[in-house]
């Protein structure tokens, strides 16, 4: 069979579960556990799940909040502990390879994730100090006239607070459904700018309070000539939508905008070409889907036209690396994305990403990508075939889809606290989703059955009625 997945897509296109083209004409071919099998069977990526470590006696459905350890992670974490043991301080120079080149090795191995030039990637901070360097960064090019492409544009010219008119400040278009932290941080870099984000953090609205239409995005730049810089994730977190990144981006330019993006939901599971669409800047993190471990390293992109511009947030770590040691009062930051490393790397924080990101470039992203299609396409099918009392709140088309599910239900809370009570590992987001994630690299379509199998026979005995709701926090 030329594409091993077709029976799960064409499970979900209304063809029936079970439906494996013209050759089924057994009665097994209806039979959802027939499916999963085949699908297993001819999986060309089913040995992988082997190089995880999952306990048994788990159903691991959270790769999109913390993916699990690799064999491949830990063997390179064990390296760097026994490089810190045996060699101390000459690890920076001596390592095999030298900790020194850490931010930039591991960029260069995670800018064909992304689509990048291995120079526009770099890892280094955490996700949100991230954006606050990078957010501040593109607001003080704003403020100093550097905007891009913006000739033909009201305030091309970039005076954007002539005589402290605050009418003419930069503003920052967002959406309603993003990560708190993002707009936090986004807050924060405005009000050190002197700019009201009250009047600056431009929301564009969701209408169905699941997903953003991209229209709405543009119309909210049609709107508002003041906007300076587009930020949007990649991937909803709550519902999984995958935003059309070209899309926003070609409107963000039109309107005289920087584009960025937060990809942490998306990373590692969905192919990105950030060059390509002509992205200015995005982040993301390396615990989800990249499996890098618990608060694991960050990540960055920097378009290469904005190399020779100043960090909002400078560190030692962002100088020029031929200098570096130099320890020059001046700071003098690096021709590349590495400028926006800010301290020293966290070594025992990076070292899985090595191991982990080398263990997806083997499998191969659009793979990758692939499988986890066809693995949502199956759940989602069982979903409408034996769970009448669930709702799908993840896009259902395949380009508007990330690695995760959202299933909606009036007790998702219980649910999830039933779901895990059995083995079955997922997490729930208020008010009324679950959200389940077969991650490609160590998830069968057998597993996604016997999720469904576990939520049906849950709600059909009502067992999620013996737990109680919570006052929130983490699940």
């Amino acid at each position: 069979m030329d594409d091993p997945y077709a029976p799960a897509r064409e499970a979900l296109a209304g063809e029936g579960l079970g439906s494996g083209g013209p050759d089924d004409g057994d009665a097994d071919g209806a039979d959802p556990a027939v499916l999963a099998a085949r699908l297993d069977d001819a999986d060309p990526l089913t040995g992988f799940a082997d190089r995880y470590r999952i306990p048994d006696d788990l159903l691991y459905m959270d790769g999109n909040s913390l993916g699990p350890a690799s064999d491949a992670a830990l063997a390179s974490l064990d390296r760097v502990v026994d490089e810190w043991r045996d060699l101390l301080i000459a690890g920076w120079t001596d390592a095999d390879p030298p900790w020194f080149e850490v931010g930039e090795r591991l960029g260069d191995a995670l800018a064909p994730l992304v689509g990048a030039d291995p120079s526009e990637v770099v890892v280094g901070n955490s996700i949100t100090v991230n954006i606050h360097t990078l957010v501040g960064t593109f607001l003080d090019e704003l403020l100093a006239g550097n905007g891009p492409d913006r000739e033909g544009f009201e305030r091309a010219d970039g005076e954007w607070a002539p005589g402290g008119d605050t009418e003419v400040d930069p503003a920052i278009l967002v959406n309603e459904l993003d990560f708190p932290s993002d707009h936090y941080a986004i807050r924060a870099q405005l009000r050190q700018r002197g700019i009201d984000p009250d009047e600056k953090l431009r929301v564009v609205p969701s209408r169905d309070g699941r997903t953003i239409d991209p229209g709405d995005v543009e119309a909210a730049l049609d709107a508002h000539d003041d906007v300076g810089i587009v930020f949007m994730p990649t991937a909803l977190y709550r519902s999984g939508q995958l935003f059309d990144v070209e899309r926003i981006t070609e409107a963000a330019h039109e309107a005289g905008a920087y584009a960025g993006f937060d990809a942490a939901h998306s990373a590692g599971a969905v192919p990105h070409e950030f060059d390509a669409a002509g992205v200015d800047f995005a982040v993301w993190c390396t615990y989800k889907y990249l499996n890098a471990g618990p608060g694991s390293i960050g990540a960055l992109f920097v378009a290469e036209r904005h190399h020779r511009v100043t960090p909002a947030l400078a560190g030692w770590w962002g100088h020029e690396k031929a200098t570096q040691f130099e320890m020059n009062m001046t700071y003098t930051p690096a021709d590349s994305a590495g400028a926006w490393q800010i301290g020293t790397p966290p070594l025992l924080a990076a070292a899985p990403l090595e191991g982990a990101v080398e263990l997806l470039r083997e499998a191969g992203i659009e793979r990758l990508r692939e499988k986890s299609l066809a693995l949502t396409d199956f759940l989602i099918a069982l979903v409408d075939d034996r769970l009448p009392a669930v709702s799908v709140g993840t896009p259902r088309e395949r380009d508007a889809r990330g690695g995760h599910v959202a299933l909606e239900h009036p007790e998702a809370e219980r649910l999830s606290a039933t779901l895990k009570d059995r083995g079955v590992v997922v997490d729930f987001r208020p008010p009324n989703v679950v959200r389940v994630c077969p991650a490609a690299p160590y998830t069968s379509f057998a597993d996604v059955l016997e999720v469904v199998d576990e939520i049906e026979s849950i709600l059909d005995g009502g067992a999620h009625e013996e737990y109680a709701t919570s006052e929130g926090g983490v699940t």
